[in-house]
């Protein structure tokens, strides 16, 4: 079994990628294979409602100039996705809004092609708005017909400056939850 997260963060291997690291020690101590991919540093452009993924049924979006279709295939092929972003103005940034419009609607329009996968969203804060922020991750979960993993609590780390978040006990606690957790589900759905 495999769960493959996306760090949406501009800072590679900041806060979000540490409270993502934090999930895959539990999935890796259940033998669940895991891989981290950060969009920090691509320019991920947002759907641009041409339905062509409708009409190939090719499961690739018709934009082809950046590493998307490589991701939607990656989570084909997983068994778990997790979608991790640090709070923007009270919501996810903006490269993974991007990437959540192209790869919801390309598997949306291919039979909801990440039906019945598991799926959690992992968001770090600095103060506020990181409700919101979970909210619009786990949006791409239930319109795509996934299985949403929850923890003790909402899966939220509090940490302004890289690093901080190692200090947020309840957030890292929260994170081992849902690595545990994820891990039951994925071998009740795949024996």
């Amino acid at each position: 079994m495999k769960v493959i997260a996306f760090n949406g963060s501009s800072r590679k291997d900041g806060n979000t990628a540490m409270l993502l690291r934090g999930v895959f020690e539990e999935l890796e101590k259940e033998g669940i294979r895991t891989e981290l991919v950060q969009l920090a540093g691509q320019k991920i452009s947002g759907c641009i409602a041409c339905r062509r993924c409708s009409q190939a049924k090719d499961k690739r979006c018709a934009i082809d100039d950046d590493r998307v279709n490589e991701y939607i295939a990656k989570m084909a092929e997983a068994d778990g996705i997790i979608l991790g972003s640090p709070t923007y103005f009270a919501d996810c940034t903006a490269n993974m809004k991007a990437f959540i419009e192209r790869a919801g609607m390309t598997g949306r329009a291919n039979g909801d092609m990440f039906k019945r996968k598991a799926g959690a969203a992992v968001v770090s804060v600095r103060r506020g708005g990181a409700i919101n922020a979970f909210d619009s991750l786990n949006h791409f979960f239930t319109i795509g017909q996934m299985i949403v993993v929850g923890s003790s609590y909402w899966n939220i780390g509090i940490g302004r400056e890289i690093g901080d978040v190692m200090r947020d006990e309840e957030g890292l606690s929260t994170m081992r939850m849902l690595g545990a957790n994820m891990a039951w589900l994925l071998k009740k759905i795949n024996p």
